[in-house]
């Protein structure tokens, strides 16, 4: 036997330490929750993806009674940002949570549903994407998917002989 140890560097900050522009983003994100639709888990997540040319394009989490029938805000807002603009790659994807009082304290990771699909959209245009976790006492950034999920499941798993 033998064991693997799978490492990831993630930065913190606080609010005041990030440039204009990852606090322009993260609002967008703060922004987004007020557009959830979270009426059984009460929980609002808000996401906002920095595209290559300067769009920034937001989505938020949408329930549905029948729990899988929802989806996340950081799939709505990479799918919305892949099917609308196409040709431009997202460069930073911003994610924000508050419960029906505030904004969390502690940043959320991306469920494991919405790292895969960030995964397929770095695959896509082969570049990592810088993932911005806001929590009100810090803020994480992690410099691509393989930060949160560095044994991941990619199309190439399929080819190999077994």
């Amino acid at each position: 036997m033998r064991e693997l140890t799978i490492s990831s560097i993630i930065n913190a900050y606080r609010f005041d330490e990030l440039s204009a522009d990852d606090k322009a983003l993260l609002r967008a994100a703060m922004d987004a929750t007020q557009r959830s639709y979270s009426p059984y888990s009460h929980f609002a997540v808000g996401a906002a993806a920095l595209l290559d040319d300067g769009t920034v394009v937001t989505g938020s989490n949408q329930e549905n009674a029948a729990y899988p029938s929802g989806l996340c805000a950081e799939r709505t807002t990479l799918f919305y940002a892949n099917s609308s603009y196409p040709d431009q790659p997202v460069r930073t994807l911003a994610i924000a949570a508050r419960t029906e009082d505030d904004f969390i304290d502690s940043p959320i990771p991306p469920c494991g549903a919405c790292r895969q699909v960030i995964l397929e959209t770095e695959k896509r245009y082969g570049d990592p994407i810088r993932i911005l976790l806001y929590g009100r006492e810090e803020i994480y950034e992690i410099r691509g998917i393989s930060g949160l999920l560095p044994l991941s499941f990619e199309a190439s798993a399929m080819n190999t002989k077994r």
